[in-house]
């Protein structure tokens, strides 16, 4: 059985994964008859990566970044987040979402500010919203910005950061985002910056998860990719049996977040059940194997 460690994790191709990632952001944005990507830059590691790749294979003329924060959101990641829309060139909003959030809380009734889970959530929710206002107005498309660590733990709000069409560092870890961040000459204060949705004061990833994601994706690489389980898991990655159950648990619980909606079957081929659109693409049919 191999060992894996982190060093197995984030030891890959960056050039062949900027370079496939890029090629299709082109063929999407292409057959998808768009002009472009728009963008939410966080100033956090993954917003900032995707972003540089976007620019790399559509153009900074097509690309358009929201900056969007809240009073949690830090003044160091709205700095970061201009940073990088100044360097990369792009055209980009600075749009302080208070007052759309506070006129949720003023029009739903009960509004429970001490619900955080509840009240965070609307942040990312309103987001996405104001991310396809600008993508319908300018015909692009939203590029989302999770990583494959958070998708599959499902660290992410669901029609919030999730609701986006397409997701270019998606099949990279939380790890690997980093080094490619290194690779495409991003400043390491950003590419290892501590990650955090900022949905409420002092929110941390790794503070809430109660893990570090350099051993989340070790577990989920040998979950995942290598398909062991469990206990082949803990010997392989030296990991706590504790641990490794409790981030596969996650994978498990949060599998409805990366499922379409569910459709009870009635007819005789349901969507989503026996039959899904078929892709016409060509371009797209390479990356869809």
């Amino acid at each position: 059985m191999p060992r894996i460690t982190l060093d197995n994790v984030i030891r890959i191709d960056y050039e062949y994964a900027a370079r496939r990632i890029t090629d299709f952001i082109r063929t999407y944005v292409n057959d998808s008859g768009t002009t472009g990507a728009v963008i939410g830059l966080s100033g956090g590691v993954d917003s900032s990566v995707t972003a540089y790749l976007l620019v790399r294979a559509l153009g900074r003329d097509n690309v358009v970044g929201l900056i969007l924060p809240y009073k949690t959101t830090p003044p160091e990641d709205i700095r970061d987040a201009k940073y990088i829309a100044e360097t990369l060139g792009i055209k980009y909003y600075y749009i302080d979402i208070s007052n759309v959030r506070n006129a949720f809380a003023e029009a739903i009734p009960e509004f429970d500010e001490g619900n955080k889970v509840a009240t965070g959530n609307l942040l990312p929710r309103i987001r996405m919203t104001i991310l396809y206002y600008f993508a319908n107005k300018l015909n692009k498309v939203v590029a989302g910005t999770g990583d494959k660590s958070e998708l599959l733990i499902g660290y992410f709000t669901k029609y919030g950061d999730g609701g986006v069409d397409i997701l270019p560092i998606g099949d990279l870890y939380k790890t690997q985002v980093r080094y490619l961040g290194k690779y495409l000459g991003l400043l390491d204060s950003i590419a290892f910056k501590p990650s955090s949705p900022r949905l409420w004061d002092g929110q941390t990833a790794e503070g809430e998860l109660g893990v570090k994601y350099e051993d989340v994706d070790v577990i989920l690489h040998a979950l995942v990719d290598y398909r062991m389980n469990i206990e082949q898991a803990v010997e392989a990655t030296g990991k706590p049996l504790e641990l490794v159950q409790a981030v596969w648990r996650r994978v498990i619980n949060t599998e409805h977040k990366r499922r379409s909606p569910v459709v009870p079957r009635v007819s005789m081929r349901t969507l989503g059940l026996d039959w899904r659109m078929p892709i016409n693409r060509t371009g797209l049919s390479e990356f869809m194997e």
